[in-house]
């Protein structure tokens, strides 16, 4: 690999941020530049009001992870300004679903007074104090529209920005890119017998819970939720509150994160078809047979692909199906030239920390304090992966205690690296997250502890931590030593 000088960091959320912060510690690159297309940072953490969601239409099916760069909404702001908007998957009344002891940075914990599980506007000032110090080397409202292999002998790229506010084009070389512009802008939308005809006699009955915000849009209305992930449930039991009557959770198995006791919603099977709207009015059919008619709204929290259209150029692709990243070594580094990164392609993990721990392996491997291993060896790592894990949603996917054991795997690999002179830790570096005993006990409950946060009702922004729910660290601990006994 080639001398690396200049890096690009696309995206200024979480990943972008931590990755810049990881970088400026191996003090080696000269130029670290982020281009972030929105107006501030946190990506999508940004939340994005109902007034920019309004009149977007679910495209149904969407099964196309290959859609073009998306464009801004310019929002007026209350002191004249104007402001680029991009649609967030976050929602007014989200919160995080990771206590905070677990989101958060190494080197930056949530204030003391924040709830357990934090709302999103605290999540996004946390990131805005994380980035400070940063933000002179962001260049906001500025989009990524093309990154292309410059010169194949050494690995360069060529990156072409446009700046939203003025429509001007710019064209710069980099040694090095790392995309943190996340996975959740193209949502997936299943093609479903009927879904077509049902959605043009029903417009605007189906929804991606990309664009859902509140509930109030479904008082009084039968509404079926589609899908058990983390949003699933949380928008679920939201809708469930104004509803007509209680939701039907359509879903294959039941998840892990479920907060509520079944009794709360009504169970079904997947859907399996959308019958005739000439024969039948408004009506689904379930995998178990059971017909529900009248139904006047479908949320599909179905979540997203892949997609990166501003690397369409790349060859071989990085994305194809979209239901996973092709040619990537360790979830992070392109195989074919790994002077580009993709953080935090990872699902069900725990971001803040994952993305600190593989800035801290792909800085110091191209600061040159880190070895990759041959093409060949990281080709036969990806073809291993995909005999365990397929070819479709669950590559991606590491659940506890994978996430855990991937997590310090990096902080493994990142201490391993050759010290240097004038760098902290003695030489070593900018560390990480490690995860001890505690923190996998603490990861390995917290579905468990999200319902009894969530339980607590309207009580929950009062509980700042883990003992507030009864969950003890040594308690367990002396229960672990007595049961070795």
């Amino acid at each position: 690999m080639n001398p690396i000088r200049r890096v690009a960091v696309i995206g200024a959320g979480p990943s972008g941020l931590a990755s810049v912060k990881y970088l400026l510690a191996e003090k080696h690159f000269d130029q670290v530049d982020v281009f972030e297309q929105r107006s501030s940072v946190g990506g999508a953490w940004n939340y994005s009001p109902s007034s920019s969601k309004i009149g977007i239409p679910t495209t149904v099916p969407h099964l196309n992870p290959h859609e073009p760069i998306e464009k801004p909404m310019w929002i007026d702001q209350p002191d004249g300004t104007s402001e680029a908007v991009f649609v967030s998957p976050l929602y007014d009344r989200l919160e995080t679903n990771i206590p905070k002891e677990l989101m958060c940075y190494s080197d930056k914990s949530f204030p003391p007074q924040t709830q357990l599980f934090p709302k999103h506007q605290v999540v996004k000032q946390y990131l805005e104090e994380y980035a400070e110090g940063l933000k002179s080397l962001i260049q906001f409202e500025t989009q990524v529209v093309d990154v292309r292999l410059k010169d194949p002998r050494s690995s360069t790229w060529e990156l072409t920005t446009k700046h939203l506010r003025t429509g001007v084009a710019k064209s710069r070389i980099y040694d090095a890119v790392v995309v943190a512009s996340g996975h959740f802008t193209v949502p997936f939308v299943p093609d479903i017998s009927g879904i077509r005809a049902w959605d043009r006699s029903y417009p605007g009955a189906i929804m991606h819970s990309k664009f859902y915000d509140s509930p109030e849009a479904f008082r009084g209305k039968k509404v079926i939720v589609v899908g058990n992930s983390a949003s699933g449930l949380d928008i679920g039991a939201q809708i469930n509150e104004v509803s007509l009557g209680k939701i039907l959770a359509s879903q294959k198995s039941e998840s892990y994160l479920a907060a509520s006791a079944p009794a709360d919603k009504i169970i079904c099977a997947e859907i399996i078809e959308f019958l005739s709207p000439a024969t039948h009015d408004r009506a689904i059919r379930f995998a178990d047979g059971r017909v529900e008619e009248q139904v006047d709204a479908i949320v599909f929290c179905t979540g997203y692909f892949y997609s990166f259209p501003f690397l369409s150029s790349l060859n071989p692709p990085v994305v194809t199906h979209g239901w996973r990243t092709m040619n990537v070594y360790q979830q992070l580094f392109y195989i074919d030239r790994p002077t580009l990164v993709f953080p935090v392609l990872s699902q069900r993990v725990i971001p803040f920390p994952m993305a600190e721990n593989q800035a801290a392996v792909f800085s110091r491997v191209w600061s040159g304090r880190l070895q990759l291993p041959s093409r060949e060896e990281m080709r036969t790592w990806e073809d291993s992966e995909i005999a365990t894990k397929g070819d479709q949603k669950a590559y991606h996917v590491l659940p506890f205690p994978q996430d855990a054991d991937y997590l310090n795997f990096l902080y493994d690999w990142a201490s391993s690296a050759e010290a240097r002179p004038g760098l902290e830790n003695s030489g070593k570096g900018k560390l990480g997250t490690y995860w001890g005993s505690r923190e996998r006990w603490m990861r390995s409950l917290f579905p468990e502890i999200r319902r009894k946060f969530v339980q607590k009702g309207d009580q929950r922004g009062q509980i700042q931590s883990l003992a507030e729910l009864g969950f003890v660290f040594e308690d367990w601990q002396r229960e672990q030593e007595r049961g070795k006994l």
